[in-house]
């Protein structure tokens, strides 16, 4: 069954003239600035690899705007290993501005038109436009309904993207152009849910905007005439951009450059912030800092407290083992703490895929491939295995398994850097129902207790289990809980259609009723 689900990246470029010479930027041209799309793109590919593309502006060519996106990697899609074919597509979109996405591979429809940006033509340079978006409206269901209710109104996809591209050209359907700011407030007032995104018309003007939850994450940097912005702070350093000058979006703001001018403009009132914490458990780039605070760092201090609760005794044959690549901060400043050695027990397939991510196919049959246990390593240890975060448990069932066929430890003692999965997300996470995680079927709306860990380990496989609490995730990211979206280890939503969602989702676990919680409209990916 489809999904609405997505998790995406999204990036911005623009090569402001009469502002001298970036540093950044000083071997080609600035019509030529679209070329460091697909550098960015890269460096955020951890976010989406079912599909890439961008879109540039050129105010010297026929196509003002124009977009190219297909499926598959950012390697795959701009030809990076065939070098006159890389070439061609950089001529061909050459431009001064760029907005770009990777999109994240879930059970949704994996065709081309699905990609993104969404760009829309129209004869009026206002109305011709091309946007992309990493989020996931709460209420997309409810306005679906809203755009069909009309019978000259068509929707040619089921995706909240292309709701989006609607209602914006709804709100920019006057003669008149309508300001930026004015674009935006009209989406905050349709809205609820999760959205960065980043905007790019015909008459060259930028924006780059944030939910007023600010739910997902993104950041900006300026340096001369070079302004960029992005999803994870990692594209932005790796542009070159030095870490002072990069700065998360306020939420509830836009940044817009229009008339070769940038200005940050609040378009929507942010009483609370309601940041995804599980970009800095799992999502992100370990080398990223999101709303100024690092990654890695609030991973570190994730190991710290596992060292700190951790009651099996450890002797001269123990280990930790991180489950990779986003347990690895974790697992080594735990086993810092407890003064064991941290190793690499398993071995990636670094060309498998992230299986959460993946979503679609036999997550089992994936996961049997993605690591290869080293007995060397794990022979007659007791190994403490760090895990970022148990979701539906598939990949792990199968790990440990593997781990005690072919490594033969002595003992498995599973932790887990985060507390249980028990609640579905609407803002962005693959994941919409009670029935496909792993943690409620033996929490039973209960708290977590030794006794239901013992039992979770036994299903796993695993001789104990330990999970944080939910307080560790704030002290770790250094922000106060009420400035978090943890809705799916507490199951309270910080927006109404994301409660709302949430009592579809447990009344259809208790009737038994399979599919996601978008299906009693009808409506899927």
């Amino acid at each position: 069954m489809s999904i609405l689900h997505e998790e995406c990246g999204v990036a911005a470029l623009y090569h402001l003239p009469g502002r001298g010479v970036s540093p950044i930027w000083p071997e080609q041209g600035p019509e030529e600035i679209s070329r460091l799309m697909p550098r960015m793109l890269l460096d955020i590919q951890n976010r989406g690899q079912l599909a890439a593309g961008f879109t540039t502006f050129n105010p010297l060519r026929n196509q003002l705007i124009d977009t190219y996106k297909n499926v598959g990697s950012v390697n795959e899609v701009f030809r990076l290993s065939h070098r006159q074919e890389f070439e061609a597509i950089m001529r061909e979109y050459a431009g001064v501005a760029a907005i770009g996405h990777v999109r994240y591979a879930t059970c949704g429809r994996e065709d081309r038109s699905y990609a993104q940006p969404f760009e829309r033509h129209h004869i009026k340079k206002h109305k011709w436009f091309s946007f992309a978006f990493n989020g996931q409206l709460a209420n997309y269901l409810e306005l679906r309904e809203e755009l069909l209710d009309n019978d000259d109104n068509y929707l040619a996809r089921e995706t909240d993207t292309e709701i989006i591209m609607h209602q914006m050209s709804s709100a920019l359907s006057s003669d008149r152009p309508v300001t930026p700011l004015n674009l935006f407030r009209h989406l905050a007032r349709k809205f609820d849910g999760a959205y960065s995104i980043v905007f790019l018309d015909a008459l060259g003007n930028m924006i780059v905007a944030r939910d007023p939850l600010g739910i997902k994450p993104l950041c900006y940097a300026l340096d001369g005439p070079l302004f960029a912005a992005a999803s994870e702070s990692v594209a932005l350093l790796n542009l070159g951009f030095p870490q002072e000058r990069i700065k998360p979006v306020p939420p509830g703001s836009a940044i817009i450059v229009s008339n070769n001018e940038i200005e940050v403009q609040q378009f929507a009132p942010s009483p609370r912030h309601a940041h995804c914490f599980f970009e800095w458990i799992y999502f992100a780039n370990v080398a990223s800092t999101l709303d100024d605070r690092s990654v890695y760092l609030s991973r570190k201090r994730l190991g710290e407290e596992l060292a700190r609760l951790e009651t099996v005794p450890v002797d001269d044959d123990s280990v930790v083992v991180p489950v990779p690549d986003t347990s690895k901060a974790a697992a080594d400043a735990m086993a810092f703490s407890l003064k064991i050695p941290c190793v690499e027990g398993l071995i990636r397939n670094r060309y498998s895929g992230r299986t959460f991510i993946e979503g679609s196919g036999d997550r089992k049959r994936k996961a049997e491939t993605k690591y290869t246990p080293l007995r060397e390593v794990l022979e007659g240890k007791k190994v403490f295995l760090v895990e970022d975060s148990i979701v539906r448990a598939t990949t792990l069932m199968v790990l440990l398994k593997r781990i005690r066929q072919m490594g033969r430890p002595r003992e498995i003692h599973v932790r887990v850097a985060c507390p249980p999965i028990i609640a579905p997300c609407f803002y962005g996470i693959d994941m919409s129902t009670v029935g496909e995680l792993f943690a409620p079927k033996f929490m039973r709306g209960g708290p977590l207790s030794p006794e239901i860990e013992a039992d979770m380990a036994a299903e796993l496989g695993a001789d104990s289990l330990r999970y944080l609490p939910i307080d560790s995730i704030a002290k770790a990211i250094g922000l106060d809980a009420g400035e978090l979206c943890r809705a799916c280890i507490t199951a309270e939503y910080p927006t109404p259609c994301g409660q709302r969602l949430a009592q579809i989702a447990i009344a259809n676990h208790r009737n038994k009723k399979e599919g996601r919680t978008y299906e009693p409209l009808g409506c899927v990916k």
